[in-house]
């Protein structure tokens, strides 16, 4: 009975911790919920949306905020509003899909060079001091521009631009582990050095990862909208934050500050939420955290 009642029993303690960090932490809870929203809006957005945010109405165009059209609309007549929501989904996709591929290509780089050392540390290192000698936009902008503005290649420039801070993260946190008890313990058993690499020293560096993950998260969306706003990111029509910003920009002049305000601020609560969900992770995934 006790052998099958652990697994319930270990579930019931992460959502008691997970509860005790939301209600702990106001902030945190905020995060948490913006964060939810997000996903709520990427993953049920476009059924719940009352207009095609493709469908242009130049009868209705540069329409104020109103309540048949909550965010107004823009210069060809498409509900704003509409295109935020959908637009979450695509953002959130870039953001999660480069952000896992420099999480396990980074990570695992980073934990190989500080745990092993010699020569696997120096082309690690080089490698990454190659990608931070140049201004990390324009390398994301270059990478783009010569394989062409597809949503993967996007994916592929975030992540490579992104490398580098994974890296020395994992690297110096694995560095400082390499030679702790639990290590010399665990090699004393007679485990091999990457048994130890996966159960060792990588578990304990999660907490801190997670929160370097969030940040990304945040910089990975302002990325994708940056490359969108200069040309060289998803292609237009498709609803993306960046896109609608930069569509918008040239009326604010004119008095129409809905079209690229409701976006832009769509993309700052984003970034936002991520910046302060970086705590609630890192104490979620602590061992030593858990009460």
């Amino acid at each position: 009975m006790s052998i099958a009642s652990s697994p319930a029993a270990a579930e019931d303690s992460l959502l008691a911790h997970l509860k005790h960090i939301v209600t702990e932490n106001p902030v945190t809870g905020v995060a948490f919920a913006l964060f939810a929203l997000l996903v709520a809006a990427a993953l049920i957005g476009p059924w719940i949306v009352l207009y095609d945010p493709l469908a242009s109405d130049t009868a209705a165009a540069l329409q104020a905020p109103s309540l048949a059209h909550w965010f107004g609309t823009d210069q060809l007549g498409r509900d704003i509003f509409s295109r935020v929501v959908v637009a979450t989904r695509l953002d959130m996709i870039i953001a999660i899909a480069s952000v896992a591929l420099v999480f396990l290509a980074g990570g695992f780089a980073g934990i190989a060079s500080g745990y092993f050392g010699g020569w696997t540390d120096r082309i690690v290192g080089r490698v990454s001091d190659t990608i931070m000698a140049f201004p990390l936009f324009v390398l994301a902008m270059g990478i783009v521009a010569a394989l062409g503005n597809t949503v993967t290649n996007i994916v592929i420039a975030t992540a490579i631009i992104n490398f580098p801070l994974y890296v020395r993260v994992a690297r110096a946190e694995a560095n400082v582990r390499r030679e702790a008890g639990f290590v010399q313990a665990a090699r004393l058993c007679g485990n091999s050095e990457m048994r130890i690499l996966l159960t060792q020293i990588a578990p304990n560096i999660l907490p801190i990862m997670m929160v370097q993950v969030s940040l990304t998260m945040g910089y990975a969306i302002l990325n994708a909208a940056g490359l969108s706003f200069i040309g060289l990111g998803v292609r237009p029509p498709t609803p993306e934050w960046g896109i609608m910003v930069a569509e918008g920009a040239s009326f604010i002049v004119s008095g129409e500050w809905w079209i690229a305000f409701f976006p832009g601020a769509a993309l700052m609560l984003a970034v936002f939420c991520f910046n302060l969900l970086g705590d609630g992770l890192r104490d979620l995934v602590d061992p030593q955290r858990r009460t």
